[in-house]
């Protein structure tokens, strides 16, 4: 698993910027239970924008196609995030569609980011059961619906198990991915759901996955601090 720990240099980098990020989503699942709606709905709007320009302020070089992958994946999600929020089966199936080409953007992400070569790790396996699971759960009430979500539900898993492959946070953002949108299907499709801490147990879940594993992306996409030549010593700024 790739070491994803933060030295100290990282942390006065990367805090300011993300913070916006972290003080909104925070704010945003309180808001979900004290209102009012179109608080939340225009916090939910906001997250993704803020998330992206905590990337862009951190990472560099901006045009890579690292960093290009990832803020698509964002901005992809951020359509999801819209369409999700009003109610109507259509743009339910529009907000789908968008998290579908998100997830299949992070695992381009993924590839790229993965040593050649190396295999996925042993725990990932976890996915596969997961996924019968999921089809065997929620399949008989999914109706017409069952083979977009079935493609999408193989398409989140494959893009979690990519992240394990990643290792770190970005391997933790796949895992809560998965779990977020688990329990949002279990909402929408599974007859006599309840559960009281959904729209909650939905929201952290997925403002973690997208925030660890845009953390993760920027801290592997960094260029390594170049080396002082040999007999000079090292400047300051180099430590």
């Amino acid at each position: 698993m790739t070491d994803s720990r933060p030295d100290s240099g990282d942390r006065r980098r990367l805090l300011p910027a993300f913070l916006p990020y972290l003080v909104l989503s925070a704010a945003h699942l309180v808001l979900l239970y004290t209102g009012p709606a179109w608080a939340v709905t225009a916090t939910k709007a906001l997250l993704m924008p803020l998330l992206a320009l905590a990337v862009m302020m951190v990472a560099r070089p901006l045009r890579g196609r690292t960093i290009g992958l990832l803020l698509l994946a964002i901005a992809l999600s951020w359509g999801g995030d819209v369409a999700l929020s009003f109610p109507g089966q259509l743009l339910f199936v529009v907000g789908l569609c968008l998290f579908l080409v998100g997830h299949v953007a992070y695992i381009v992400l993924f590839l790229r980011l993965r040593p050649r070569g190396r295999r996925l790790p042993l725990w990932t396996v976890v996915y596969v059961a997961w996924y019968a699971a999921f089809l065997a759960l929620l399949g008989p009430d999914l109706g017409v619906l069952f083979v977009p979500v079935a493609i999408y539900g193989l398409v989140l898993g494959a893009m979690a198990a990519l992240a394990g492959g990643v290792g770190g946070v970005v391997a933790l953002g796949g895992a809560l991915f998965v779990v977020s949108d688990s329990v949002l299907a279990l909402g929408r499709f599974l007859p006599g759901y309840e559960f009281s801490l959904h729209d909650l147990t939905v929201m952290s879940t997925y403002l973690a996955a997208q925030g660890l594993i845009a953390l993760g992306v920027v801290r592997l996409s960094a260029p390594a601090p170049s080396s002082p030549a040999p007999g000079r010593p090292a400047s300051a700024t180099a430590r």
